[in-house]
């Protein structure tokens, strides 16, 4: 008669449990950037309170607090930096939860960065401070956050602009990106600093019709450059 093998049901369990990164189940792979990432701050305090590396970082780089950045879960974020996380670590294409939470105008999460030790110096891959990219999408609030926290407003990216510049430049002249424009003009922005091509800032909203920044502009003291 022939003989029946039976695999008792825990150690089937175990099995799958182990084949799970194998079949793909990223989810299986990362839990605490799964959890951070769906705001589970239940599973996150269980996962750390485990021993998990609360700076352990994902395929593409990302620690769970980015993760938690990216889908804007405050209290996830909250929970990771109570514990350690890391606000400036950078992922493969050097974002991290500080510079993000800025470009996104995540102010809650840029708080928290901020008061645990970010590095106002710390630069996208686009060398831009996280002032850049706020001041380009029209966050006033995070703009006005991170000059009171004392960021570089006339800081120079690869592309060669300028808050100020990119506020003009990629901004679509209306009352958001009119008010960031008088922020850097109040935080002392420089309204003569041009591009890599000579254009000032006042130039650029001559060109695009953005009158009302440009009477800001003028009345900060900017000229237009004599021929």
């Amino acid at each position: 008669m022939r003989s029946v093998f039976v695999i008792p049901v825990a150690s089937l369990v175990a099995m799958l449990v182990q084949l799970m990164p194998v079949m793909g189940q990223s989810v299986s792979e990362f839990p605490l950037h799964a959890a951070a990432a769906e705001g589970d701050v239940a599973a996150i305090r269980r996962l750390l309170s485990q021993g998990a590396d609360v700076d352990a970082r994902d395929h593409s780089g990302r620690t769970a607090l980015l993760a938690a950045t990216h889908a804007n879960r405050s209290a996830a974020a909250l929970a990771l930096i109570e514990a350690g996380a890391d606000v400036n670590a950078k992922d493969g294409i050097d974002d991290s939860p500080y510079l993000y939470a800025g470009a996104r105008g995540h102010i809650e999460i840029l708080r928290m960065t901020l008061a645990h030790g970010a590095d106002l110096r710390s630069t996208n891959r686009y060398g831009g401070t996280a002032l850049i990219p706020a001041a380009e999408r029209g966050h006033v609030e995070t703009v006005r956050t991170l000059i009171e926290a004392g960021v570089d407003v006339d800081h120079v990216n690869k592309l060669g602009w300028t808050a100020l510049l990119e506020a003009i430049i990629l901004g679509d002249g209306g009352r958001r990106h009119q008010e960031i424009v008088q922020l850097l003009v109040e935080a002392g922005a420089r309204v003569e600093l041009a591009d890599r091509d000579g254009v000032t800032p006042l130039e650029h909203a001559r060109r695009r019709g953005y009158a009302e920044i440009e009477q800001i502009l003028v009345a900060a003291g900017a000229e237009e450059r004599k021929p």
